[in-house]
């Protein structure tokens, strides 16, 4: 599989409570050609569902009813390994230095606002991800070398 190949296979989670910023999210993703993704209205099933989807890459929202997305942010950061890379792209229409220092403190690889540029989305979800494949393929080489040492 070629590297775009593998970006194109990527699975990619949405979680915001407007299913219309949803929507835009998915439909803009699926022009560029990422075909697995899952979308997520109720912060309270994110977790679960990156969990069973096996995410390698999740988008956002901060401001939602219930568990907003800075616990969100934090509940995901505790559950991956410390040699591992979770990217999780922020889009908020918070447009606060606070509100991006937070996202980024708490585990955020990114932070965008709202209303986004599509081509920005598109360019910044293809670094994430070009970087989560770059870090899980130097960790499966150090498990090897270990094993092969052993």
């Amino acid at each position: 599989m070629t590297p775009s190949e593998r970006l194109l296979e990527a699975r990619l989670l949405l979680v915001d409570d407007e299913p219309a910023n949803l929507a835009l999210l998915d439909a803009v993703l699926r022009r560029e050609g990422y075909r697995a993704i899952e979308r997520v209205t109720d912060p309270n099933e994110a977790v679960a569902r990156h969990l069973a989807f096996g995410s390698d890459l999740i988008v956002l929202d901060l401001m939602m009813p219930g568990i907003d997305g800075y616990a969100l942010l934090d509940a995901l950061h505790r559950l991956t390994p410390a040699d591992a890379l979770m990217p999780i792209l922020v889009l908020t229409a918070d447009t606060t230095i606070d509100a991006k220092r937070r996202a980024l403190s708490l585990g955020a690889k990114d932070v965008m606002t709202k209303p986004f540029d599509v081509f920005e989305l598109a360019l910044r979800v293809g670094n994430l991800l070009d970087m989560r494949f770059l870090v899980e393929r130097l960790r499966v080489a150090r498990f090897r070398a270990g094993q092969a040492n052993a």
